[in-house]
């Protein structure tokens, strides 16, 4: 039997010879965060109904590196506000906020937590937005929204920390850094109809 002298070549060996990256280190951190973001497990309403049908199999909000919802604020990064905030509930939402480490994002989740939603008229005990207790990043409109606008938000939220700048300004005092970069979305939403078709004015109204 003929023996060879050449050593069993391993998984990994050759490899970085043919895929080389270069890249930043900031563009690697903002990465890394974009694809580990820990949502906070809290819910205050009937939208959180549809956060959890996210987090289900079916949608499976962990293929965007976001299903380890976190059940302390301690280990969060993002807090999905999903339902009526009561004045009540208010203080208790900015506690959370506040036990959040930096840096941390807020998702307003459904029309009652954007601005009140049908209970505000007439409730003397809903906060009109969520805004007024925290700053929110995203919005999120609907009643309920479904799942699918979630994971929308979701990725408008990673396009907002790919554009975190952590590079300091050259000439400026210390702790001054450079400003973030404004996201822009991969689409606009508005879908061009394939022929032109004019608009119709008069198609509801009531023949006499």
């Amino acid at each position: 039997m003929k023996q060879t002298t050449d050593q069993p070549q391993t998984f990994i060996e050759g490899l970085f010879e043919e895929c080389v990256f270069t890249t930043t280190i900031e563009q690697a951190i903002n990465w890394a965060r974009q694809s580990s973001i820990w949502p906070l497990t809290f819910g205050i309403a009937c939208c959180a109904i549809e956060m959890m049908a996210a987090g289900a199999c079916r949608y499976d909000i962990d293929r965007f590196g976001a299903g380890a919802f976190r059940a302390t604020p301690r280990q969060a990064d993002l807090m999905i506000v999903a339902g009526t905030v009561t004045y009540k509930m208010a203080s208790r939402v900015r506690r959370l906020y506040e036990m959040m480490p930096d840096p941390k994002y807020v998702i307003a989740m459904g029309a009652c937590t954007i601005g009140g939603g049908p209970y505000f008229k007439w409730g003397y005990h809903v906060v009109k937005g969520v805004d007024l207790v925290v700053p929110v990043d995203v919005y999120i409109p609907g009643c309920p929204p479904r799942p699918e606008s979630l994971l929308e938000g979701l990725m408008r939220i990673q396009d907002i920390i790919a554009g975190h700048r952590i590079a300091k300004r050259p000439g400026a005092e210390r702790g001054v850094k450079v400003d973030d970069v404004l996201p822009i979305p991969h689409h606009s939403g508005c879908v061009k109809p394939a022929v032109d078709i004019k608009p119709l004015y008069d198609h509801q109204k009531q023949s006499k």
